[in-house]
């Protein structure tokens, strides 16, 4: 090996070693990485559980979420959480979610959210439950939703323990579904 490919070795080496690695919990689709997947925990007899993750885009062309299913509910839509007229709303997206070229799109408590419906067993704090989702290029793509606690805003979060200061809920008397 002569002095300028040991040197292209090295610096190729040097830049792998430094270039932010994907977190184990990643997925990669085509263009696509699915990040944070995560849900809360149930209570014994909830039929309804919300999925949280982030997407994000890093190709030249559009995508779109279309659809997800899972084991653990009868039935999974993609929902998207909206203010009309001071009302909070909820709703299927039944066109899809798009996800722009170079965008990231999170799914989060409050606005766009995976909808488990029909669940055939509480989610329990630590818990891995298996989803699939599916996008309109990227095909099928197998995720674990990673389940927090009761009353956890974001993955990785714990929830609270056992306390909910209910002052400080927002009011969702009307909201519709």
């Amino acid at each position: 090996m002569n002095k300028l490919s040991r040197i292209l070795a090295l610096a190729a080496l040097s830049a792998a070693m430094f270039a932010a690695p994907a977190r184990a919990d990643d997925v990669k689709a085509g263009d696509l990485v699915i990040s944070q997947a995560w849900s809360r925990a149930t209570p014994s007899g909830a039929k309804v559980a919300g999925g949280y993750l982030t997407i994000e885009n890093k190709g030249t062309a559009p995508d779109k979420l279309i659809s997800v299913s899972t084991e653990i509910a009868g039935k999974a839509d993609v929902h998207e959480m909206a203010m009309d007229n001071g009302v909070m709303k909820m709703r299927p997206l039944d066109k899809g979610l798009a996800i722009d070229p170079g965008k990231t799109v999170k799914l989060a408590p409050g606005g766009y959210h995976l909808m488990l419906k029909e669940l055939k067993g509480p989610l329990k704090q630590g818990d891995k439950v298996p989803v699939t989702l599916e996008f309109e290029k990227a095909g099928k793509v197998a995720i674990s939703l990673d389940v927090q606690g009761v009353g956890a805003q974001a993955p990785g979060d714990a929830g609270h323990s056992g306390h909910m200061d209910m002052k400080k809920m927002p009011d969702h008397s009307g909201m519709k579904m």
